[in-house]
């Protein structure tokens, strides 16, 4: 398969095609296109200064916002990393394509239910976002995380990994497309190392309501407030660099987290606590400083945003909508996320938001609140709520998670922001039970929801017998012989939904190319390709030495 032709653009572009680079980066060039940098975070609420939280110091994001936009109403698709950031790259629902249980690739057969084997093998249209970026001259780059529920193609980014995952390997003011990965935040380092005390008074903090008010809850609490802070540092750093090597006011920055927080009844929960994340956009001299929105934003939506930033047209496929740049989608009134089995444990719930209320429908009533999970009972936090609920110690808020569930919930978030108050049988809010309940319908409906599908038939549907499908080796074709010192050539692939790349560099650590369409090479290189389909395993590389035609 072969995305659209660009064509070279005057001699620049042809100097950048004797480099190997696509000539089309001359056409993005002359256009003066933005750089486009992401600072994502990993589990990670709205705890930051900026955001009113004046239990953190985070003076670096803080000062970003004052620079840029913050949106209020962002929130994930998920509130656990795989199934967003699947949707994240995508722009799709993980629920629409296969992505949404928690992980889909486990190799260590203890840890994955029994007879599920596989990666997310989405419809053959859908690709990274990021090819489009490349198709159209962008150097995209990614440090360190990927967690797609898919081996990251490696058509998806020019570099991927901590040696190269910033914007220095591109060519001269080639624009680019960086991601880089703050996992100091990650639920993980709450409890590693375990000795280390807070730097935050862990008596200063304030609890949420439904956690148990002990020392062990509040240390947890405050060494997290720490990684807020450490993280804050790390991207002032970088901020930093944009602004040393010149680039700062031809880039557009986003700061964003995966999901909420990572304690209980946040991540891996869709509650506000899981899914809604700090999202703050700088944009120097189209966004003015100081801005605040409220519009209602899915993390699907970044995606296809980045690419109308870019001028990059978004592809009709995806379900994520531009929320910036001139193909600026209406805005959403509503958003939809969803919760499913969360490594072990099996689960269904679902979830349309608005700006002032939240529905959730809660589809396995066999499974508590409390799920047992084996990673989430590592974090000192869950063990102590575990062992005040067996000794009946808890009051109040703090019962909620381990009641008995229920099928229905609804929230007046504004009025009720920790969601203790479950509207869902008042007499007085049917009315918009009721709507909520058809929205999620209408929504699980028209994306076609794989939720409810059994896994073990959906893993099939994927790879049958637990092996992936192979996609095809590519064809090469010189077009027309040589002349001038020079092969033009073309690259197939039989295999539906493929995308191709090549390189003319040796060795394990080359530069491999998006191929979107013919080629002109000096007929003394040595040509190498391969193709893949997101979820097939990787074609054999084939090669071709145009010194011998």
């Amino acid at each position: 398969m072969t995305l659209e032709r660009r064509e070279f653009m005057g001699t620049m572009g042809a100097g950048l095609a004797s480099m190997g680079l696509p000539g089309c980066v001359a056409e993005q060039i002359a256009k003066k296109r933005p750089n486009i940098l992401w600072l994502s975070a990993e589990d990670l609420s709205p705890d930051l200064g900026c955001y009113g939280y004046d239990e953190v110091r985070t003076p670096n994001i803080d000062r970003l916002a004052a620079e840029g936009m913050r949106f209020t109403n962002a929130y994930t698709v998920a509130g656990v990393c795989a199934p967003s950031r699947s949707g994240i790259i995508t722009g799709m629902y993980p629920s629409t394509i296969g992505s949404m249980h928690m992980r889909t690739i486990v190799k260590n057969p203890a840890n994955r239910p029994p007879g599920v084997f596989y990666e997310c093998v989405p419809p053959p249209e859908v690709k990274c976002f990021t090819e489009f970026l490349r198709a159209a001259g962008y150097y995209c780059t990614n440090n360190v995380k990927t967690d797609y529920q898919f081996s990251p193609p490696i058509t998806a980014w020019d570099r991927n990994g901590r040696k190269h995952g910033d914007w220095k390997g591109r060519a001269e003011d080639q624009p680019f497309f960086s991601v880089i990965n703050h996992t100091i935040t990650h639920e993980s380092k709450i409890r590693t190392p375990i000795e280390k005390d807070p730097i935050i008074d862990p008596n200063s903090v304030t609890l949420p309501p439904y956690y148990p008010d002990t020392p062990i809850v509040r240390r947890d609490w405050a060494r997290n407030l720490d990684n807020i802070e450490t993280m804050d540092g790390q991207v002032g750093k970088l901020l930093d660099e944009l602004e040393q090597d010149g680039l700062a006011e031809n880039t557009v920055v986003f700061f964003w987290g995966d999901h909420g927080r990572g304690f209980p009844r946040a991540k891996q929960w869709i509650y506000e606590a899981g899914i809604l994340a700090p999202l703050i956009i700088r944009w120097p001299g189209v966004i003015e400083p100081g801005m605040v929105n409220d519009d209602m934003i899915n993390f699907i939506d970044l995606g296809p945003t980045v690419l109308s930033i870019a001028d990059v047209e978004v592809p009709p496929y995806m379900q994520g909508q531009p929320f910036l740049g001139d193909q600026k989608a209406k805005p959403r009134e509503r958003i939809f996320a969803i919760s499913d089995r969360m490594d072990e444990t099996y689960d269904t719930i679902r979830t349309v938001r608005d700006k002032q209320y939240q529905y959730i429908r809660n589809f396995r009533l066999d499974v508590p609140y409390s799920k047992h999970i084996e990673y989430s009972d590592m974090l000192p936090t869950m063990q102590e709520w575990r062992r005040l609920h067996a000794e009946g110690r808890l009051k109040g808020p703090q019962k909620l998670f381990f009641e008995p569930r229920v099928p229905e919930e609804l929230y007046d978030v504004t009025a009720d922001p920790h969601q203790i108050n479950n509207l869902a049988d008042k007499p007085e809010h049917q009315d918009t039970l009721k709507k909520m309940r058809k929205q999620l319908d209408d929504w699980m409906e028209e994306t076609g929801d794989l939720g409810l599908v059994p896994e073990k038939e959906l893993s099939e549907r994927m790879w049958p017998g637990g092996v992936p499908l192979n996609t095809a080796a590519p064809g090469v074709q010189p077009k027309g012989g040589t002349f001038n010192g020079a092969t033009n050539v073309t690259i197939t692939c039989s295999t539906e939904g493929a995308s191709i790349a090549y390189t003319t560099e040796g060795g394990n650590d080359a530069h491999w190319l998006l191929y979107t369409g013919e080629l002109k090479l000096d007929s003394r290189v040595r040509l190498r390709t391969k193709a893949i389909r997101i979820g097939y395993a990787e074609s054999p590389e084939v090669q071709a030495d145009f010194s011998i035609l």
